[in-house]
């Protein structure tokens, strides 16, 4: 491919402090710097990508952009000696798709301390099936597998359960021999075989988790992956079992956290904050070297659908108003 060729990306621009997206024509030349150029296969769409491309939260500050937090492919020219051409590889985090050009686009330039080789099990489609949610959803694994919760000890409750991370998560722990229950929404009665599909042992909603919780609730759970935040985590966090563990990763719900520190005190609980941001690479290898054995033995049901670079506004838009489930694979060529 020579540097004026043509090739299609998805641009954020703003005019009169509104964030305006479309499909624009960009050549190599006009990429950033970086030692590594992709040949992009697939991106996908996440809660971060939806807010930086409707302008929501202030994702990005800095225009034009190419959002799009994830990206999977094959190295097109490489001056890293770790990636040579031709390696298959995948990128998620670093502040790409926020502060520096993304995955929306079907060839990107980046730096080569934020890729990772693709994991045995995997292609660029099942790794973006997975992506920035699912790295997360096994991190948060890790963190409960840390803090000594095993499988046949108990339920563990997964809290936003429908969306991407939730999804994952959900399909992870039921593949490694956990007792799932999926904590969504009331009224979203229509995802609860879709959950059921990927592993869950029982779907739960009810008007409690929109309340703050009393100091100690009823001991429910032997650990939890929370997306959501705000009410929810107090909740969970207050009906956790004796000695339980929490992995709180999303803020879907909110920022806040109102409850008390009697869970910590009376129950021994943990809450193990997780990010996959600004992960270490060696951790993010070990994550993404287990998320291939999983999925490689047990691909993951309907978790993910695919759409096109020209899609992503209306989707993303679908997604911030809460009407998502599971994946959305992006294919950048189609």
């Amino acid at each position: 491919m020579k540097h004026d060729d043509p090739f299609k990306a998805l641009v954020l621009t703003q005019e009169d402090g509104r964030t305006q997206c479309g499909l624009q024509d960009l050549t190599i030349a006009q990429l950033p710097a970086g030692d590594v150029t992709v040949k992009v296969d697939y991106s996908s769409l996440n809660y971060k990508d939806a807010m930086a491309v409707t302008g929501t939260g202030r994702i990005v500050r800095d225009f034009p952009m190419v959002p799009g937090i994830d990206l999977a492919g094959t190295v097109l020219a490489s001056s890293a000696p770790d990636y040579p051409v031709g390696t298959p590889v995948v990128l998620t985090g670093w502040s790409v798709g926020e502060r520096f050009w993304g995955g929306y686009s079907q060839v990107q330039r980046v730096r080569s301390e934020w890729l990772v080789p693709l994991a045995d099990g995997l292609d660029s489609y099942k790794a973006m099936a997975i992506g920035t949610a699912g790295l997360t959803a096994m991190l948060c694994v890790m963190e409960l597998e840390a803090a000594g919760a095993r499988p046949g000890a108990g339920t563990v409750l997964v809290t936003g359960a429908s969306g991407g991370v939730g999804s994952v998560a959900v399909a992870l722990l039921a593949r490694l021999g956990y007792r799932v229950a999926a904590l969504v929404q009331p009224g979203r009665e229509a995802v609860h075989p879709y959950l059921m599909s990927l592993g869950a042992a029982e779907v739960i909603a009810g008007a409690e988790w929109a309340e703050v919780p009393k100091p100690l609730e009823n001991q429910r759970w032997t650990a939890a992956i929370d997306t959501v935040g705000s009410k929810v985590l107090a909740r969970v966090l207050a009906s956790l079992e004796y000695g339980g563990v929490v992995a709180a990763c999303g803020l879907a719900g909110g920022a806040d956290l109102p409850g008390t520190v009697m869970p910590f005190i009376l129950r021994g609980v943990r809450l193990a904050g997780v990010d996959s941001v600004m992960c270490p690479a060696a951790r993010r290898r070990e994550a993404w070297a287990r998320l291939g054995r999983v999925y490689g033995e047990t691909p993951f049901a309907d978790i993910a659908a695919t759409a096109g670079l020209g899609q992503v506004p209306q989707l993303a838009a679908r997604l911030m108003a809460g009407n998502n489930r599971g994946r959305y694979v992006i294919d950048v060529n189609g």
